[in-house]
């Protein structure tokens, strides 16, 4: 099979549905060869019941591609190692890592539980953290012997991490975490030859589906705008090599369109004129800036 990421290897994690599911199947269609990564477990990160990343493989391979399996906890330090070097025993290198792996626990923030908190932040931003982390010193090691690197790490956000959402403490916290990561991975480590970007997806899973059950239904003919097939072609692109100039950018990409997000950013600002501020004038001082300030956007759910 031959595209734009051809001879190139690829993690997908959380590669047995949904989103994930459309990365793999995407990658291999353009020439990647694909480590498909996925614990099977529930849309709340109940216990593994089911082996998915098989399933996927398989499809792979019946289309003429390449791809293994793997169900190594991601958020799980030897775990990560064990699944980045699963990538390059079977297939000689890797060249990318798409974290893509998450579950929600979704509570409004008065009901939540540390617990939830904890497992939430675990698999995103750990997830996260870790996979990259292992990959990142798998490239350096590369570079040390005298290799090249055309590394891409491509993070996954969420509107809910960019925006915040209404009854997503947790998964708005761990996703605009993973937001700042991006930024500080993109810093850093454009000196290997690394890229890292993030992708803010809007489409059809089974952590939409049933919250937004009227959005996310299939139409009944049409272009299908909710299909998470539709965010697989940029994340095929952030993993290719034509896209080595972009970096520490985060896209939403939903249907038809790619769209930019503009993190923060210096806004307007009132100065006391060379002295500290006395309490009793920022009343009058913040009132006129906050006039002359741009509104925030809404928070989902609002």
């Amino acid at each position: 099979m031959s595209g734009i990421c051809s001879g190139r290897v690829v993690i997908v994690t959380g590669a047995g549905r949904g989103i994930g599911r459309e990365h793999a199947l995407e990658l291999a269609r353009q020439g990647a060869r694909v480590v498909v990564n996925d614990l099977g477990v529930g849309r709340e990160g109940q216990e593994p019941a089911e082996t998915p990343a098989d399933e996927v493989v398989a499809e792979i391979r019946a289309a003429g591609g390449e791809a293994v399996a793997d169900a190594s906890d991601v958020a799980d330090w030897d775990g990560a190692g064990a699944l980045v070097e699963r990538a390059v025993s079977a297939f000689g290198q890797l060249d990318a890592v798409v974290n893509n792996a998450g579950f929600v626990r979704d509570r409004m923030f008065v009901s939540s539980t540390v617990e939830e908190w904890d497992a939430v932040m675990r698999v995103h931003l750990r997830g996260h953290f870790c996979v990259a982390r292992h990959a990142v010193a798998h490239w350096r090691a590369v570079i040390k012997a005298g290799g090249s690197v055309s590394g891409r790490i491509v993070n996954t956000s969420s509107g809910a991490g960019v925006l915040g959402s209404v009854g997503q403490a947790a998964y708005s916290a761990a996703k605009g975490g993973i937001a700042s990561l991006t930024l500080v991975q993109a810093a850093e480590l454009g000196r290997y030859g690394i890229a890292a970007n993030a992708i803010c997806p809007i489409a059809r899973t089974r952590m939409t589906e049933e919250v937004f059950g009227d959005m996310m239904r299939v139409p009944e003919s049409g272009f299908d705008a909710m299909s998470a097939a539709n965010v697989a072609p940029l994340v095929a692109w952030l993993c290719s090599e034509a896209s080595g100039s972009v970096t520490g950018r985060v896209f939403e990409v939903s249907g038809d369109t790619v769209q930019l997000m503009d993190g923060w950013r210096h806004g307007v600002k009132v100065s006391a004129g060379g002295r500290r501020w006395d309490p009793s004038e920022l009343t009058a001082a913040l009132t006129g800036l906050l006039a002359e300030a741009t509104a925030p956007e809404k928070v989902y759910g609002t």
